[in-house]
């Protein structure tokens, strides 16, 4: 992968900035995708990564101090983040920190991954702190944020967004008055507060927050000290935040038009979001490309897919010459290969995965629960081991008494 992201030519002055990219979550609700992979480490778009968006708004921005924190299996980050990125940053300005080599215990939660890197902090010069999460898929102008945050006078800015009522249960929502000013914060509520200039909305938390570090140093070395904190950001820092100071909320994008910001910790979230990369008028470009590489065009081009639209790629087998494989709104990651006769629908393919000849899924739901993972959105998850488990059990395998083994549905 060729990463060619330029510095902005920006006004703002990122002297005295240091980011945290917080990179240290499993993502479970990706379930076999992340059982080997941290989540930001996970594929998106060819042979990008997750983290890769945040990556390159940061280099961007022109930010020059980036503390990389992970945790949960970070073998991948380490290798790929220096090899990609490495060179946009000064030969000390690009620092990964492992929560198990940090600290005995490892990262507590997001607001101790912070507070276990303060002595790093404070020997880079740091007067804003910009924390990051790399598990999004967004383009964001931080520059533009801490500009505004210097000129607000606030301790803390937060980006925010806007999402309909439903999906507000699973983010922090926040209220907020005329000026911006956030009045209140709270975490996954059963009950969000909409918007009064758009019912139906919530006003939601990003995960992208700057602090003057001095006083978040002090209010994490309070919460490092308490036994009954989880060090948790949006449940810990944030609430407190509300009530004890000046918090500021930014909002990207042009008026009346939300960004395009996706988290993709489910596998449904997870494909329509690499689906939209494929359709005519995709959000952004993808980190690094004006538009997909050949490589990225014929290795995941057509699996990619359209939405709403079935792509057929023939291959090119003399004894199957006359069959063809049909990919509707589905991914098939790096190193998969599909054979002859294939039928996907609304699938993601591991990677690695080898699909056999005339596999059919997406059009009968029980039978794709029966061996693969298959959300209640309609994404079926198919891995090498899914693959193995149901060719066990095929006729030509059955024990002598004819009887097939069991197997519990696998379901999201």
């Amino acid at each position: 992968m060729n990463i060619a992201v330029q510095r902005q030519q920006s006004h703002v002055s990122m002297k005295g900035v240091t980011a945290v990219l917080l990179a240290g979550g499993q993502g479970t609700r990706l379930h076999e995708l992340t059982k080997a992979e941290a989540k930001p480490a996970v594929f998106f778009g060819g042979n990008r990564r997750i983290i890769d968006f945040t990556l390159a708004n940061a280099v961007q921005a022109g930010i020059e101090n980036l503390i990389v924190a992970t945790q949960y299996r970070p073998e991948t980050l380490h290798a790929h983040i220096p090899a990609q990125w490495g060179r946009h940053f000064p030969s000390d300005g690009l620092i990964l920190r492992e929560g198990m080599a940090t600290t005995a215990r490892g990262y507590l939660g997001t607001a101790d991954a912070v507070w276990a890197n303060a002595a790093q902090l404070d020997a880079l010069g740091t007067e804003q702190v910009i924390v990051l999460s790399g598990d999004h898929v967004y383009q964001m102008d931080y520059a533009a944020m801490i500009d505004a945050h210097r000129a607000s006078g606030a301790d803390v800015t937060l980006a925010a967004t806007t999402v309909p009522m439903a999906e507000a249960r699973g983010f922090g929502v926040i209220e907020a008055d005329a000026t911006g000013r956030v009045t209140g914060f709270v975490e996954k509520p059963l009950h969000p507060p909409t918007l009064a200039d758009a019912p139906g909305r919530s006003l939601v938390n990003m995960g992208i927050y700057v602090f003057d570090w001095r006083w978040l140093r002090a209010v994490l070395a309070t919460d490092a000290a308490d036994p009954l904190s989880s060090h948790d950001f949006g449940k810990d820092i944030l609430p407190v935040a509300v009530h004890s100071t000046q918090m500021q909320v930014w909002r990207s994008g042009a008026a009346g038009a939300e960004p395009y910001w996706r988290d993709v910790g489910t596998l449904d979230a997870y494909r329509t979001a690499q689906l939209d990369f494929q359709s005519g008028q995709p959000p952004f470009a993808l980190p690094g490309l004006g538009a997909p590489s050949a490589h990225d065009a014929l290795q995941f081009g057509f699996s990619l897919g359209i939405a709403g639209l079935s792509l057929r790629a023939p291959r090119h087998r003399p004894d199957a010459a006359h069959r063809w494989t049909l990919l509707e709104n589905s991914v098939i990651l790096p190193g998969a290969r599909l054979g002859t006769g294939v039928r996907l629908s609304n699938v993601i393919v591991a990677p690695g995965t080898n699909v056999p000849a005339g596999l059919v899924v997406g059009e009968d739901p029980e039978e794709d629960a029966r061996w693969f993972r298959r959300t209640e959105g309609g994404t079926t998850l198919i891995t090498t081991q899914m693959i193995v488990r149901r060719a066990m059990s095929r006729p030509s395998r059955l024990p002598l008494s004819g009887l097939a083994p069991k197997f519990a549905p696998l379901r999201a």
